[in-house]
């Protein structure tokens, strides 16, 4: 099964080309449809390769394909090489899956878009430049993923770039404060791999595990602190964090796609991808614990204020980043990905629960304007609850079992300064989820007009819903 490997980049890059090149004489539902089948064919091809990796003994489950030498300079030497072990394959399961979920449930919601070609387009793009970001073997190749899901949130952010109102002024400005925030980081980046490969003279994930223990503790804590800056930009973390609530002016489907599966968790998956080099950097690891919970503690009081839905959840997503990045830097990286799986289905549910109240009441997503929506919209109203009972960390659901594991892997470093900011966090999470559920569903209505004017929606975005209610 790792033979077809390659698949995994070719279906989205042949479903990209072929909405790009032929889209303008497709219906729109042949055009969203073929987009969608590419990445459900890349989650066939994930899944499969999932069960192989399962198959084989638990030494055995690293294998590394080469396919060209991409670059070969002297002795700098960078193949196109993919690296699929269990987390790259947890990785391209979750980036594909709820992906694939996101690109149906976009079908409906963008059918009265006159630009839908090109949103399908960047959509493909986007899983394409995450896949290579998630399946690579070396730092460079990881470094184009990185750009490309940088380059595919700048078009789909600003994609309705005509558009301004009061609360994100143009939209084309939250798409280029998005690109702009992040290239800050990435500049870091870059600067960390210059240092790696003077250092080690490769940039393969494997070489430089190995040879991280001969280098200086100085230069180890000065390439994880630079790599920190990046972490923080991609998944938006103190002080470059700035970035995602104004990315709310996409379309939702986006906010889905970007907020909640696959772009904020990058940074993530870089930690837990080079975390013997973050073990050996002595104060670093604790310097990104603190990084990540402070961050988590800060954007849940944002989100216990705001009034728009998406925003909510915006800084939610922000605060359940900052989970992720605290497990990850105190030695924690297994409850890291957990969490990390865990919020791309309940988190993707709450945005594609809020674009259906947004489709439903023609773009109203101000919560004091609504209220008593479960009557109007019963089958959305209990989707959204399911997603915000595991976000709060309600007993049983996915999200408790995966917040229970990083505040144990917390605890378990001896950081209860950490982990006590971080129960104080999950407390937060709860009031200003349960707060969104009570103003959006329940209550009595308070704008008339709205409440007469909403009714549930059709199939094609409650199926997408209910499916990752189920995960």
């Amino acid at each position: 099964m790792f033979d077809f490997l390659w698949l995994l980049f070719a279906l989205p890059t042949f479903g990209a080309l072929i909405v790009l090149v032929t889209g303008r004489w497709l219906s729109q539902k042949v055009v969203g449809w073929t987009a969608s089948a590419a990445v459900l064919g890349a989650f066939a091809v994930a899944f499969l390769s999932f069960l192989a990796l399962l198959g084989l003994p638990a030494e055995e489950r690293s294998i590394t394909i080469t396919y060209w030498q991409w670059i070969t300079i002297g002795d700098f030497e960078i193949p196109a090489a993919v690296l699929y072990d269990p987390l790259s394959a947890m990785m391209a399961l979750t980036v594909t899956g709820v992906g694939a979920l996101i690109h149906i449930y976009a079908i409906g919601y963008m059918d009265h878009e006159p630009r839908y070609q090109r949103f399908f387009f960047y959509l493909n793009f986007f899983i394409l430049a995450m896949l290579i970001l998630v399946m690579s073997n070396n730092f460079l190749v990881t470094f184009v993923g990185w750009e490309g899901v940088g380059l595919a949130s700048y078009l789909l952010i600003g994609f309705w770039f005509e558009r301004r109102d009061d609360q994100y002024g143009w939209y084309a400005d939250a798409g280029k404060k998005a690109f702009l925030v992040n290239r800050v980081g990435d500049a870091a980046y870059l600067v960390a791999m210059f240092i790696i490969w003077t250092s080690v003279g490769s940039l393969t994930y494997d070489v430089v595990t190995h040879e991280a223990a001969t280098l200086p503790t100085t230069t180890l804590i000065f390439i994880t602190l630079l790599l920190l800056f990046a972490v923080s930009g991609k998944s938006a973390q103190f002080p470059l964090y700035v970035w995602l609530p104004e990315a709310m002016a996409g379309p939702t489907p986006v906010s889905a796609l970007i907020h909640a599966a696959t772009m904020v968790t990058a940074g993530v998956y870089l930690i837990a991808r080079t975390g013997h080099m973050w073990e050996l950097a002595g104060p670093v690891s604790q310097i990104v614990g603190w990084v990540g919970i402070l961050t988590a503690f800060f954007a849940a009081t944002l989100a216990l204020v705001q009034y728009d839905l998406k925003k909510i959840l915006a800084y939610s997503t922000i605060s359940q980043l900052g989970y992720m990045v605290a497990a990850a830097g105190v030695g924690a990286p297994g409850a890291a990905i957990f969490i990390l799986v865990a919020h791309a289905f309940f988190k993707a549910l709450l945005f594609l629960g809020a674009g259906s109240v947004m489709h439903a009441t023609d773009g109203v997503i101000d919560v004091r304007r609504l209220g008593g929506l479960r009557h109007k919209m019963p089958q959305t109203y209990l989707a959204f609850l399911i997603g915000a009972m595991s976000l709060a960390g309600i007993p049983l659901l996915s999200g408790f079992w995966a917040k229970d594991a990083v505040l144990a892997g917390i605890a378990a470093d001896g950081a209860f300064a950490i982990y006590i900011i971080g129960v104080v966090t999950a407390l937060l999470t709860a009031i200003y989820s349960f707060r969104a559920v009570f103003l959006t569903f329940n209550g009595e209505p308070r704008d008339q007009h709205v409440y007469d004017h909403a009714h549930e929606n059709k199939m094609i975005m409650l199926a997408p819903m209910w499916i990752l209610a189920f995960f």
